[in-house]
């Protein structure tokens, strides 16, 4: 499974690639809206840092002001992706940009029957929000079964992002479930390489080789 960090801060990116195995970063307006600075040269300055895909979300709502705004988003970097809406015309834009061989990442997906629409519209990835499912009582989880299955059944070429990523525990089973990619809060990141045991024995290890 592939690991990607959701967030916009070079710094946080930074951190993160050093361990050597991050594949790719998301953004979205709101995470943006935090970096001080060009959003353009931001976009550009990730794409350096983690040479993977990197998901950059239109603001447009029209299917024509989607288009025109992905495919300058585009122009930034080969490792640019485009976050687009799952709404109607965010699956007619979808299909404009796929058949360009622009590269679309159809977010906020809760529910299977868009994930078959973004799939069918030729979304390279599909991004269902657990944690949001989550929060209203609902089985996010489930949600990313049902995904899996029909990708499957009928060998779409698109792959499936865990987005929403609340803790650890999300991480686990977006592994097991097999989900195609995980994408992280920095938080939660840095909590995957956490347990107590670890740093348990690693002190007694230590302790013991110093009573040498």
């Amino acid at each position: 499974m592939d690991l990607y960090l959701d967030t916009a801060s070079i710094k946080e990116i930074e951190e993160i690639a050093s361990w050597g195995i991050l594949d790719g970063v998301t953004t979205n307006p709101t995470l943006m809206s935090k970096e001080k600075g060009d959003y353009r040269k931001i976009l550009r300055r990730i794409c350096d840092i983690v040479q993977g895909p990197v998901s950059a979300e239109v603001i447009a709502t029209d299917h024509e002001g989607m288009v025109v705004e992905a495919k300058d988003l585009a122009k930034i970097s080969e490792h640019i992706v485009i976050k687009i809406p799952c709404t109607v015309e965010g699956i007619r834009a979808t299909r404009r940009l796929s058949t360009d061989g622009i590269r679309v990442n159809m977010t906020l997906v809760f529910s299977l029957n868009q994930a078959l629409l973004a799939a069918k519209a030729g979304a390279s990835y599909i991004s269902p929000f657990v944690g949001r499912l989550d929060d209203r009582g609902e089985e996010g989880l489930r949600l990313i079964e049902d995904i899996v299955t029909l990708i499957h059944n009928y060998d779409f070429p698109t792959r499936i992002i865990f987005a929403s990523v609340r803790h650890p525990y999300h991480v686990r089973e977006a592994a097991l479930i097999g989900a195609d990619i995980a994408t992280i809060p920095y938080k939660v990141f840095k909590l995957l390489i956490t347990h107590p045991l670890t740093d348990l024995g690693l002190e007694r290890f230590l302790s013991d080789w110093k009573k040498r």
